[in-house]
């Protein structure tokens, strides 16, 4: 659409940056189209991952109290700053980047104009990495001869996940105290060489010469060296990456230590010169000297070396590398705290270890060229060299150190600054912050930050500095800064100390100092009451419950919440959460007890909360508390609290009305025929009559079949039937069934009974009401029982009675005998049921014989497998084939006799015999031939071989009788 006059544009450097942890970031922002003043206020705000829609205030150029509390004390300390580039333009820093930094950046520009008209904010986003760039070469102290060569190589690597190019590049340095550092030779992150201007020439002649000898090696090679390429090199390696707006941004930069190099000039004989990679030491430093000759043809002459101290001899190395020490230093020598040689034809060393005081002074060395004379060498020139200062300063010298803490008390969530501040050397520091707990032991490693820089918390910080609360930096070359923030108490009281390590020339010396700081905890003086006007409540009935707070400081100030927690009288592990108040007024309902939700009235104030619940039910019934969280208030509420406080329980109790059921529990017995009905009744004396009854029939067997009695049927109070699991097959449920004969009377009908229905049976009455939301159970009741017995005539059947055993493997047939001795009458007819009964659980039928000669199976299941082969008139033997390892248990058959009074009338039992048992036990099928043949190498090889070696036999006896014929 295009802009019109007078419409504001805020435009912001385009995202996403990636940019190094530890680095200093710059975003810039501009405004254009605008009204009013020339210079116009810019404001810095973040979205952070963690809270993608929530606004926090970082910075503004018009307002100090702008920033959020996470923010202020980085703003105060100007590690984050808006620089103004022009009116309508402006830079925001961040002096050290930290990881909770990454987020989406908002640049918004207050108006100034006469309407709303065009954008007046822009977003970015940022994304925070590690820095993985690492550069290395090794520190040396080189000597050449002007004319020489130089070679150094250094060690570059990277592990970044996003494409990143490299450069690296060598730097020279006049002198010690030179700062402007000399570029010589750099490969761009483009992959061109670029030399520096006083190399150029000498880069286009072949002299200066940049290499990759590796996937991170690279090495600088320097032929015909100068005296002007005297000094001090070293290596830097640069990490690029490409921005969106197609600009490259280095994000990290890392230097190498540096190697010293001495370039000596030949003169037209004789030269020597001395040096040394480190002059000024201190006390256990190490000292090394070179004492380099240059001459003509080194290897063919012969010289003899001097080392001097205050232009007193020290040692002396021969022609032929024989050492001699003067007499004072022979003793330092025999302990190998003195060593000098000859290190090639041009350099002579002289290393002394652990330096003192003593060994201050000017150093030089003396050189005598000799040749051979006549039984011994004579000196036909000498040359010293220039003398070099050693400077070796006492260990009481080096730093002087103090420390302070922006308050020695604090609230818990207040924030602890520390200072730690070293005077008097110049020396690379490090320093290591420690933390000692009042009567917890050893001290505790906090942070450490070495001389390169580089930080590390203590194993027991690592989590607090990932969330941010711990922050370590440095100020100028000797201020230390740690600062906690969202302090605990009291973890965080105790004494802290700051330890501070001097480093120079690989010795270390440390000076410590602490500061005792007191975090008071929030729970100071923190209770919580919890009140209820009547602990006994009837049904329906509302009540309330007030929670009251008290703290020994002020509660309004502070960001509260309350939780009430409910535990039902029903046996739980714990409380469970009712309802959440948080310091911000957003209530959170549970899950565990949700009927509350819709009848609870929640109110909440500064030191206060009440809950009001309508129209109590049983499902209140319970014991109930507050438990109440202080918040701290340098952050937002989020997150658990700083301090909790539970309330006392206070136990409500919901009566329920009384259950005034009432069930005949009179004893009593009948008889029975088998093959008969018969009814069982269950009497209800009284009940309340909006009450819904539910009614269970038990079987109890008589002894010792089983001694828990066993379900028959449930009939719910909404009419739904539920069998028990010895009842709830097909034929089981047919003959069994449940009948509300009247309002008050309950009856089970048991259809052609069998000798297994003999036992007691009696009901249990359950009284239901509806309250308020739900059904209830006020109450059960057991009736009496009633024994049902078999009732036969005075005949009796002749049923073989023995008890016996069998073993069967599965797999196989069994057979269990039933056998009937003795002649029928050719009128009777006989039937017969066979029974089952596992280990644990009562008899049950499997098979049915009716006296019409028609078979029944009570268990499917086995159906196909069951049969009645019937060799003879009274043999009603059972066989079970295909045995499973189910059919095991006890087996026995019930026998009766009927017989028709007359023709056309029923057919009436006349006796009924029951005969022994016969116990069945399952063995394990036993395992094939052919699988002992597989499993039996030995045997399975003979097997195969056998034919062979037959054949073979019959081979060698038919060539037998060949040749016996023949010699005939």
């Amino acid at each position: 659409t295009g802009l019109s006059s007078g419409q504001r544009v805020v435009t912001i450097q385009k995202g996403l940056l990636y940019r190094v942890r530890g680095s200093h970031v710059t975003l810039w922002c501009r405004v254009s189209g605008y009204q009013g003043p020339v210079e116009q206020n810019f404001q810095w705000s973040v979205y952070l991952p963690s809270a993608p829609e929530r606004e926090v205030q970082i910075i503004s150029t018009a307002d100090p109290s702008f920033p959020y509390a996470i923010y202020t004390q980085r703003v105060r300390s100007r590690e984050i700053y808006v620089e103004r580039l022009q009116g309508d333009a402006a830079r925001l820093h961040i002096a050290e980047l930290q990881e909770r930094d990454a987020g989406e950046y908002e640049c918004h520009t207050p108006t100034t104009d006469e309407r709303y008209f065009g954008s007046y904010s822009a977003k970015t986003n940022l994304s925070v990495i590690e820095d993985t760039l690492s550069a290395s070469m090794e520190s040396q102290a080189l000597t050449r001869a002007e004319g020489g060569s130089v070679e150094l190589t250094c060690e570059v690597s990277k592990s970044t996940i996003q494409h990143t190019h490299l450069s690296v590049g060598w730097y020279h340095l006049q002198g010690e105290g030179d700062s402007h550092a000399e570029e010589i030779l750099t490969l761009s992150k483009d992959f061109v060489l670029r030399p520096g201007a006083s190399y150029m020439q000498r880069f286009l002649m072949g002299d200066v010469r940049l290499d990759k000898v590796g996937n991170t090696t690279y090495k600088l090679s320097i032929r015909a060296v100068k005296p002007s390429d005297q000094g001090q090199l070293y290596c830097e390696a640069t990490e690029w990456i490409e921005d969106p707006d197609k600009t490259w941004k280095d994000i990290s930069r890392k230097q190498t230590e540096k190697t010293s190099l001495t370039v000596t000039s030949l003169g037209k004989d004789l030269h020597v010169t001395i040096a040394a990679a480190e002059s000024s030491l201190s006390e256990g430093d190490n000292l090394q000297l070179n004492c380099c000759v240059e001459a003509q043809n080194n290897h063919d002459r012969l010289f003899q070396v001097f080392w001097l101290l205050n232009s007193t001899e020290v040692a002396m190395v021969g022609p032929s590398g024989v050492l001699n020490w003067k007499e004072e230093y022979e003793e330092r020598a025999k302990q190998g705290q003195l060593q000098a040689f000859k290190q090639s034809d041009s350099v002579y060393v002289l290393i002394i270890h652990e330096v003192g005081l003593l060994d201050k002074g000017m150093y030089s060395c003396s050189v005598s060229e000799l040749e051979k004379a006549p039984g011994d060498f004579q000196s036909i020139q000498t040359k010293l060299s220039s003398g070099l200062q050693v400077n070796v300063k006492p260990i009481g010298y080096r730093m002087h150190l103090s420390m302070t803490t922006s308050t020695a008390q604090i609230v818990a969530g207040d924030a602890l600054i520390f200072l730690c501040e070293v005077r008097g050397t110049t020396n690379p520091l490090s320093v290591r912050w420690w933390h000692l707990q009042q009567h917890q032991g050893p001290p505790t490693l906090l942070a450490t930050m070495e001389r390169d820089g580089s930080l590390t918390l203590g194993s027991a910080y690592e989590d607090r500095g990932a969330q941010g609360s711990i922050r370590l930096k440095k100020t100028g070359s000797s201020t230390f800064t740690l600062v906690i923030s969202n302090t605990s108490a009291p973890s965080d009281s105790g004494s802290y100390r700051c330890e501070v390590v001097e480093w120079s020339r690989g010795k270390s010396w440390t000076q410590t100092e602490e500061t005792t700081v007191t975090v008071s905890p929030l729970n100071l003086g923190l209770s919580a009451m919890l009140i209820s006007r009547t602990a006994s409540i009837k049904y329906t009935q509302s009540f309330e419950l007030f929670c009251q707070l008290s703290a020994s400081y002020a509660l309004e100030e502070m960001p509260v919440s309350v939780t009430w927690q409910f535990h039902p009288k029903q046996p739980t592990q714990d409380y469970q959460e009712l309802v959440r108040v948080l310091p911000d007024g957003m209530v959170a309902w549970g899950t565990a007890q949700p009927h509350f939700l819709k009848k609870t009235q929640l109110t909440k104030a500064a030191s206060s909360s009440k809950l009001l619940i309508h129209g109590a039910t049983a499902d209140d019934e319970g014991t109930y508390r507050c438990e109440v969280g202080i918040w701290r208030r340098s952050s937002p509420p989020r997150g658990e609290p700083a301090a909790v406080v539970k309330s006392n329980a206070v136990g409500i109790k919901v009566s329920l009305p009384e259950s005034k059921l009432q069930v005949a529990t009179r004893e009593s017995s009948m008889e029975a025929a088998p093959s008969a009905d018969a009814a069982i009744e269950c009497r209800i004396m009284f009940a309340q009559k909006n009450a819904l009854l539910a009614i269970t029939w038990y079987f109890l067997p008589p002894p010792p079949a089983h001694t828990t009695p066993l379900q028959i049927v449930r009939v719910n109070y909404s009419n739904i039937l539920e069998y028990g699991a010895e009842f709830s097959s097909l034929t089981q449920r047919s003959r069994f069934q449940s009948q509300r004969i009247s309002s008050d009377i309950f009856r089970l009908q048991i259809l052609s009974t069998n000798h297994a229905d003999q036992g007691s049976y009696y009901c249990v009455v359950e009284e239901w009401l509806w309250l308020a939301d739900s059904w209830y159970k006020l109450g059960e009741r057991e009736s009496g029982r009633t024994v049902l017995e078999f009732k036969l005539s005075g005949k009796q059947l002749d049923v073989e009675k023995a008890n016996g055993s069998i073993s069967v493997r599965e797999g196989a047939e069994a057979t269990v005998g039933c056998l009937v001795q003795g002649v029928q009458s050719p009128a009777s007819r006989v039937s017969a049921i066979w029974f089952h009964e596992e280990e644990r659980s009562g008899a049950r039928p499997l098979l049915h014989l009716h006296r019409d000669g028609t078979v029944g199976y009570a268990q499917q299941g086995r159906a196909g497998r069951l049969q009645l082969r019937r060799p003879t008139a009274g043999d009603f033997s059972l066989t079970l084939q295909r045995v499973e390892a189910g059919d095991a248990g006890v087996y026995y058959c019930q026998v009766q006799e009927w017989q028709q009074g007359g023709k056309g009338e029923a057919w009436a039992l006349r006796a009924s015999a029951l005969s022994g048992y016969t116990k069945l036990t399952t063995l394990p099928p036993e395992s094939t031939v052919l699988s002992r043949i597989c499993t039996s190498p030995p045997l399975l090889y003979f097997i195969l071989y056998l034919p062979l070696v037959l054949i073979l036999l019959l081979a060698i006896a038919g060539f037998y009788c060949y040749f016996r014929k023949v010699r005939k």
